[in-house]
């Protein structure tokens, strides 16, 4: 909202059904060859895409996204990808799905948020903006905060803790009190290594480690196949 007050971002809402032109505003249709639901009519689409692009005079390589369970799955690497360019395109579907001439001729690339399907792509369309959108500069309030997120190196966030330092006996880690900086982002580096092993051990083929860091993840990985095998609790350094 404050990016939005402050000019850093806008974001415009275009009714498709304003670029249909008979008399009930009709954006879709059964589709070809029989079967369940409707389909998004092409011609709305790219009458709306078309007049976007006139109204707001964006670029020609403005990328046109086509958010659909079946598009590439989003990732941070992507969002950072879209945060560099000055317009975005989102189409959202609705129905049983689109015509498939908006899928090969008009975007220029699909989206998924995950393997599952909604009634439409504007819960899609806001997590998009709402990811692309904080990694532009000013945005956030601390730039710090988006380069420790989660994923922003392609791992998982590291745990972290606020005051009291004993809250109801489960004490803060000694490490973060201690005001040894170095040690801090050690101790940092080596759980969010831990935890993506834990819950995302997927995303540590894509990282990149040094081989000290990769020495270590084998070592979790066979105390993990240890402690599966005998029973007991694996209990990382």
């Amino acid at each position: 909202g404050k990016a939005i007050k402050n000019g850093i971002v806008n974001i415009f809402l275009h009714d498709i059904r304003d670029e249909s032109h008979d008399n009930h505003r009709t954006v879709d249709d059964y589709p070809f060859g029989g079967g369940p639901g409707m389909l998004l009519k092409p011609e709305p689409i790219y009458n709306s895409v078309e007049s976007v692009k006139k109204n707001h005079i964006i670029p020609d390589d403005t990328p046109i996204i086509l958010l659909s369970p079946q598009g590439q799955q989003f990732t941070h690497r992507k969002a950072v990808e879209l945060s560099k360019k000055s317009d975005l395109i989102l189409i959202c579907g609705r129905y049983e799905g689109f015509d498939e001439r908006i899928r090969e001729n008009l975007a220029t690339e699909e989206v998924s948020i995950g393997d599952f399907v909604l009634s439409g792509g504007e819960i899609v369309a806001m997590s998009v903006i709402d990811a692309v959108s904080r990694l532009i500069p000013k945005v956030v309030g601390s730039t710090e905060s988006t380069e420790n997120d989660s994923f922003s190196e392609g791992l998982l966030q590291f745990p972290q803790y606020t005051r009291p330092s004993n809250f109801r006996g489960m004490e803060v880690p000694n490490v973060l009190i201690s005001g040894n900086h170095a040690k801090i982002n050690e101790w940092r580096r080596r759980k969010s290594l831990l935890r993506t092993l834990e819950r995302r051990p997927d995303l540590l083929n894509r990282a990149t480690l040094t081989e000290k860091e990769s020495a270590l993840i084998r070592k979790y990985r066979q105390r993990m196949e240890q402690a599966d095998t005998t029973g007991y609790a694996f209990k990382p350094d």
